[in-house]
């Protein structure tokens, strides 16, 4: 399947600092990309650069195999986006902000405007003007703004940044409905982890302007460490017996014992059976998986890959 949107070899520098270096990404039609990283990481340099906002230091970025550059101005036809800096007409409603996106794309459907408001639930805020508008309701009126003409393409820079949790759930519902039913291809920069996990078909993780590793979300489980951790009264003579019964057993940062080993996490039962009957009845005995916080942060080697 062709990819709908595509980097080459992306390279980006200021100077001195290398903002983005030698990026390849792939993103087939309907997929959700999880773009990762810190503040600074290259995120939204990348997104600027598929935008054709910046040039290129080297490399190239495509969107429906056709090359990204400043003059090829029929590609943005399809193409939504939402920057992490929100801009509107500060003094203009919602209905008044859409209404220029509207003509500025030239779509004849004046009642675009309000299914788009319906969409996005801002009805209550469609004759607010956006000055006006809460942190929360200016990310969505920016997400109308990207979605008004029903493109095929969302590249989408911290999407449900100051949306609470309700928002944040109806934000992800949508997308993946859009992905899902309507084929729509999105690319979408966060650093909220957690909802990247939820969200994204696949995840590229990149660290101080470099693509460090791609990952699908179903791999994620395997990736991610395991762990059994357990407490008795007596910890010394709980490891002891561990250990006669060929298990690997160390102590770990809080104090508890940990045990590693396939073995141990699937069958955790065969671990408290051998302490109780030696008199040494587990009072704690679970398994604990690592999450895509800790996951990503071992990656990028913050931390060597402890389970939070």
């Amino acid at each position: 399947m062709e990819s709908i949107i595509r980097t080459d070899h992306l390279t980006k520098y200021y100077g001195k600092v290398h903002a983005l270096n030698d990026a390849s990404i792939s993103i087939k039609r309907g997929e959700i990309y999880g773009f990762l990283g810190l503040n600074g990481a290259g995120k939204s340099t990348t997104i600027l650069l598929l935008l054709g906002i910046i040039h290129p230091t080297a490399g190239a970025s495509f969107l429906y195999g056709k090359k990204v550059s400043a003059g090829n101005n029929s590609l943005w036809k399809n193409v939504g986006y939402l920057l992490e800096r929100q801009y509107s007409y500060p003094e203009l409603t919602v209905s008044e902000n859409l209404e220029i996106i509207r003509r500025l794309r030239n779509i004849s459907d004046k009642k675009s405007i309000d299914a788009t408001i319906a969409r996005l639930k801002l009805n209550p805020y469609k004759e607010v003007r956006a000055k006006n508008l809460s942190l929360g309701n200016v990310q969505r009126l920016g997400l109308a703004k990207a979605l008004l003409h029903n493109p095929d393409i969302l590249i989408l820079d911290e999407p449900v940044n100051g949306l609470d949790p309700a928002g944040i759930v109806e934000i992800r519902e949508l997308l993946k409905d859009l992905a899902s039913t309507h084929g729509v291809t999105i690319f979408i920069s966060s650093h909220i982890l957690g909802e990247i996990s939820r969200l994204a078909t696949r995840i590229g993780i990149i660290h101080q302007g470099r693509l460090i590793q791609e990952i699908d979300t179903n791999e994620l489980e395997n990736l991610c460490r395991k762990r059994l951790v357990l407490d008795t009264d007596n910890k010394k003579a709980a490891r002891l017996k561990l250990l006669e019964n060929g298990y690997s057993v160390s102590v770990s940062r809080e104090g508890l014992l940990e045990v590693e080993g396939a073995d141990a996490i699937r069958h955790p039962e065969n671990i408290a059976n051998i302490l109780v009957y030696a008199g040494l009845p587990p009072k704690l005995l679970k398994v604990e998986e690592e999450n895509l916080e800790s996951y990503f942060l071992r990656a990028i080697g913050v931390i060597g890959g402890d389970v939070k």
